[in-house]
C-alpha cells in the first residue's frame, strides 16, 4: 500500500509533487485549481509539462484530484445544477491533462427534496458529464459520505444505486473515507465490525472497486453523521481501526491519503500509518 495526503497547489499545480515529497508521501491528492470559485483558468502547456516533470523528478505521483466542493451534483436548484455539471466537466478535463488517474466527487446533496430525487438527479449528471468526456482515461470515484444533512452517499447501497443508473459503469469506482463511513454507522475498530462492513462493501459495490482510500479518524462517535475529521488515532476510531485497513491485502492496490488537520502533521500522521503495517 501507498501512502501519502491532499497537499498544496499554491504557486501552481506543478508544485505539488515537492509538496509530497516535503510531506514524506508516496503519493498525493490535489485540488487542480481554487476550488471555493467558478469560473477557472485553462491549464496551460507549460504548467502540464512542468506538472509532469515534477512527478518524475520527485518520484511522487499524483493518484487523485478532489472536485471543488461547490459542485452538487444532486441540486434542485436547475441553474445550481447545470453550473456544477459544468464545472465538473471542467475538472475532469484538468484531471486528464495532467494524466492523473482519478478523480474524487462527494455525490451530492438532494437540498430537501428527498433521497429518491436526489439520487437519480446525480445519475443523470453523470452521465452528462460522461457523455461530454468521451474517451478520457480519469475514472470518477464517488466518495463514501458521512450523511451529514442532505448529504447522499453515506451507505454502500446508495452508491450502487447511483452507479445502476449510470451508462458507462465502467468509468465509475468508489473513495472509500473512513471517517464517513464509522460516522455514517459502519463499525470499523473492531475485527469483527471490520470484517463485516467490509464483507458488505463487497457484496454490494466490490472491494476492486475501490480506486483510492481517505484515512481520516473522527471526531465524532459511531453513526454520528457529522464529517469531522481528525489526527490517526486521536479520535473515536483509534489505531485498531487503521491497522485492519494497512494489513488488508484486499485494499493493497488502493493508495491510502490523509485529510488530516494542519498540513505540517501530515509527516506524523503519515508515520503513524506506516508503523501500523504489520
Amino acid at each position: 500500500m501507498k501512502f501519502g495526503a491532499h497537499v498544496s497547489i499554491a504557486g501552481g499545480v506543478f508544485n505539488a509533487p515537492q509538496n509530497g515529497l516535503e510531506a514524506a508521501c508516496d503519493v498525493v491528492q490535489i485540488f487542480t485549481r481554487n476550488q471555493r470559485q467558478w469560473r477557472v483558468p485553462e491549464l496551460t502547456t507549460d504548467e502540464i509539462e512542468r506538472f509532469k516533470r515534477e512527478e518524475s523528478r520527485t518520484g511522487v505521483k499524483v493518484v487523485s484530484v478532489h472536485a471543488s466542493y461547490l459542485i452538487n451534483l444532486g441540486a434542485a436548484d436547475k441553474k445550481i445544477l447545470r453550473a456544477s455539471q459544468q464545472s465538473f466537466v471542467v475538472e475532469m478535463q484538468r484531471a486528464e491533462a495532467l494524466g492523473i488517474p482519478f478523480l474524487v466527487v462527494h455525490p451530492g446533496s438532494h437540498v430537501g427534496r428527498g433521497e429518491k430525487d436526489g439520487l437519480r438527479t446525480i445519475s443523470e449528471s453523470l452521465n452528462f458529464v460522461l457523455q461530454r468526456c468521451p474517451n478520457f482515461k480519469v475514472k470518477i470515484l464517488l466518495e463514501t459520505t458521512a450523511g451529514q444533512g442532505d448529504t447522499l452517499g453515506y451507505s454502500f447501497e446508495q452508491l450502487v444505486e447511483i452507479k445502476w443508473r449510470v451508462e458507462e459503469k465502467a468509468r465509475l469506482g468508489v473513495c472509500l473515507d473512513t471517517c464517513h463511513i464509522f460516522a455514517a454507522g459502519y463499525e470499523i475498530r473492531t475485527e469483527e465490525g471490520y470484517e463485516k462492513t467490509i464483507r458488505n462493501l463487497d457484496e454490494t459495490i466490490g472491494v476492486d472497486q475501490v480506486g483510492v482510500i481517505h484515512a481520516n479518524d473522527s471526531m465524532r462517535e459511531l453513526g454520528s453523521r457529522v464529517d469531522r475529521h481528525t489526527h490517526i488515532g486521536k479520535g473515536e476510531i483509534g489505531l485498531a481501526g487503521f491497522k485492519y485497513f494497512v494489513n488488508d491485502p484486499r485494499f493493497a492496490h488502493a493508495p491510502m491519503i490523509i485529510e488530516t488537520p494542519e498540513r505540517k502533521l501530515d509527516k506524523k500522521n503519515l508515520r503513524q500509518l506506516r508503523k501500523l503495517v504489520a
